[in-house]
């Protein structure tokens, strides 16, 4: 276990001014504290924070930081409280230690909602100070150094949790060599067998190729050096194996198939050099087309600068070669932690480079998506996305550099560019020419975005766009275009009800009874209406309570094909739902003519039906009746004009009602043998009934397949859904409301 002195002296080495009473005080308080705690181990509890200060020393962290490391344990594992680490250390040590008390409590895996809302506070409690970040990261990383000791459950847990979170934001931060370790420990409890294999693997080859790595090490640093590049250091290492075992399962590629195991570093002085160095070796070895790529004229959001290619080099071997200076490569190792040393050098060596940390302007903007997402789920989506996929770098006409995950197109890089870009893009040219949404962009494109200010993004752009911020800004904006028609439908709805009643329905009028309703705001209450989730006489009533009106109700009957029609007073017709009779002549605005239970009102239920469940809305037709339409039915835009013919009704069902309903659904399956056959078992396992049943070859392997069925209610429709879904030989089901 480390000493007292060595942890000091550990410091004093990179900050000779370092306060050494601040670092002797939290040591003896933290040894105080956790006296005779032990760990799973068996070891002095103490231990565990020593190693972690031990790393962040290696990292060359201030004083402070290194304190907040010796005490991160106490609050949660001692007698320690905020106030009394306040007291002694000050209230920015209090504040970080209660941070990382409050991280530890987290459960990181867990299920999915639970799991959002941990990670959001995750990154909140590190958003303030990403000292908060490192000390965690290293507490991380000691723990799964030490992670034998805890049983199969503890440790699968643990490292399922390390490998989505903590290892993608240590990469994140730029902290290359840490995440390396955090995923390798990993790889190892969550996957043994494969960890065993590999390794196994690696081991045979690098008793194959003894020597191997020392030769080609030498022959780059004798080219290097007989070119005038004296002070270059080479080195070489074999891959990790869970290195190796991703490229073999992202690229369906066998042990044998790799090529590139090894890779080999090349540090220099200054950035001419890095390109000089690059000059001799692409000179003397051929290289491997299409990997090459630049990340010192282009940084990684993370701050990574180094120029990778792939060479087929020394005994015919090929190899990867990152080429870099010294200080890009702290960067590279220790990424947001060697920042705040490095970044007046970094900035002289390049004059583009940002003052502030790319790696924490990232966190700065992940922090800022908490106000992006609807829903906690949302907010998970959107992180994992960032977290995990590689990038590609475009530029705007004016040569804005904008970061992408691989995969993105112009429709994310509108998004990244401004939220209001892109809920108004209609196309885009890639390198001036004109291209489809659709388009996979490339690093170097340069990307124009075409715009209309009458667009709104289409529903069907969610499964194009990669970006989190593109998802949720599309969802956003489909809500508010749906909330929109149903405003105005509900606004429409309202005003045929009052002026009926012999009243005027104005917004500002229903203000005053909006508590009566439950409803946030004016709006909100038009477009429950229009939803059909709120009736427009409740709101009649809500803004005149002394009102009396008749709602028409639609009730099936005992008999198959009739219904009763009853009104508010209670009065009950039993009129015909299937046979047609005639309706008084309606003309604009006139009552529906109940004169007694002679007057028969038929009753019609649209072609593609509705069913118990569904909000619907009815419409007077001349000499047809009521039609009953599902409210999403687009049929209804035809009467957006003529509110007078729309009827607020509902359904009024008993334990009595033994009708079924008639609704529509497409299938989209294989066309292979036996679907039809599982597809009818399927409807007829949950006593749904085919009425009709069409079908249409599409593709060479697809058939479309549109069954009119008969159900129950609409819990039974949607059950049958679900089943087919769930059916191997189907692609797509929906139900239709054309």
């Amino acid at each position: 276990m480390m000493r007292q002195y060595e942890l000091v002296e550990r410091v004093q080495k990179y900050k000779p001014d370092a306060n050494e009473a601040l670092l002797n005080k939290a040591y003896v308080y933290a040894m105080q504290k956790h006296g005779q705690q032990k760990r799973a181990s068996g070891d002095p509890y103490i231990s565990h924070p020593l190693e972690v200060a031990a790393i962040l020393t290696d990292m060359r962290l201030d004083e402070s930081t290194i304190a907040v490391a010796l005490l991160h344990d106490t609050i949660e594992d001692t007698t320690a409280t905020r106030a009394e680490i306040d007291e002694l250390f000050g209230e920015d040590i209090g504040r970080l230690v209660e941070g990382l008390t409050k991280i530890k409590k987290l459960d990181l895996v867990t299920k999915k909602a639970k799991q959002a809302e941990n990670l959001r506070k995750l990154l909140l409690a590190i958003s303030d100070d990403v000292r908060v970040l490192l000390v965690k990261l290293a507490d991380r990383l000691h723990n799964m150094r030490t992670l034998d000791h805890m049983s199969p459950e503890k440790r699968a847990r643990i490292s399922e949790e390390t490998m989505e979170i903590y290892a993608p934001l240590a990469g994140r931060m730029g902290m290359q060599d840490m995440r390396e370790e955090l995923e390798e420990l990993s790889f190892r409890h969550i996957n043994p067998e494969a960890h065993d294999t590999v390794t196994k693997r690696l081991e045979d080859l690098s008793r194959r190729n003894e020597g191997l790595v020392k030769k080609i090490e030498t022959e780059l640093r004798d080219l290097l050096v007989a070119n005038g590049l004296s002070n270059a250091m080479v080195s070489g290492r074999q891959k990790k194996p869970y290195s190796v075992f991703r490229k073999m399962q992202s690229k369906s590629l066998s042990f044998e198939q790799l090529s590139d195991v090894y890779g080999f570093r090349l540090l220099v002085d200054d950035i001419p050099d890095c390109y000089r160095a690059l000059g001799i070796v692409h000179t003397r070895w051929r290289v491997v087309p299409g990997r090459f790529k630049d990340y010192i004229s282009t940084p990684k959001q993370n701050d990574y600068r180094s120029i990778h290619t792939t060479i087929i080099g020394p005994s015919s071997q090929r190899i990867e070669l990152q080429i870099r200076t010294k200080r890009m490569h702290e960067i590279a190792e220790y990424g947001i932690a060697a920042h705040t040393l490095y970044k007046d050098a970094l900035a002289a060596e390049n004059e583009t480079l940002s003052r502030e940390s790319n790696a924490y302007s990232w966190l700065r903007h992940t922090i800022e998506a908490l106000a992006e997402g609807d829903s906690p789920e949302e907010f998970l989506e959107h992180t994992k996305l960032e977290l995990f996929q590689d990038q590609v770098f475009c530029f705007t006409p004016k040569g804005k550099l904008i970061a992408l995950p691989r995969g993105a197109t112009p429709i994310d890089f509108a998004y990244a560019v401004h939220t209001n870009i892109g809920d108004t893009t209609v196309g885009a040219k890639i390198n001036g020419r004109i291209m489809p949404l659709v388009t996979r962009l490339n690093n170097g494109d340069e990307v124009e975005i075409i715009r209309s200010g009458v667009q709104v993004p289409p529903a069907a752009w969610e499964e194009i766009v990669v970006t989190g911020k593109a998802r949720a800004a599309i969802r956003r904006a489909t809500r508010m275009a749906i909330r929109k028609q149903y405003t105005g439908l509900g606004h429409r709805i309202l005003e045929r009800t009052f002026e009926r009643a012999g009243k005027i329905f104005s917004r500002e009028g229903l203000r005053p009874a909006l508590h009566r309703l439950g409803q946030k705001d004016v709006e909100d209450a038009i477009a429950a209406v229009g939803r059909g989730e709120m009736s427009s006489l409740d709101v009649l009533r809500a803004v005149y309570p002394d009102h009396q009106d008749e709602r028409v109700t639609v009730k099936p009957a005992g008999d198959e094909g009739w219904f009763n029609v009853r009104s508010a007073s209670g009065m009950i017709f039993r009129i015909p739902g299937k046979t047609p009779a005639e309706l008084a002549t309606i003309e604009g605005g006139a009552e529906l003519p109940i004169r007694g239970i002679a007057s028969d009102v038929t009753v019609n239920f649209a072609p593609t039906g509705a069913v118990p469940g569904d909000r619907i809305v009815g419409i007077m037709e001349k000499n047809r009746g009521i039609t009953i339409y599902p409210i999403q039915s687009p049929v209804l835009q035809r009467f957006d004009d003529e509110p007078e013919r729309w009827i607020d009704v509902r359904w009024d069902l008993d334990e009595a009602n033994k009708s079924r309903f008639a609704a529509r659904i497409l299938i989209n399956a294989l066309n292979e043998p036996g679907t039809l056959a599982r597809v009818a078992q399927t409807v007829a396992d949950i006593d749904v009934n085919i009425r009709l049943l069409s079908m249409v070859r599409i593709a060479t392997d697809f058939t479309e397949m549109a069954l009119d069925v008969e159900v129950w209610d609409l819990r039974q429709l949607n059950q049958l859904l679900v089943q087919l879904k769930e059916l191997d030989c189907i692609a797509t089901v929906k139900r239709l409301y054309e």
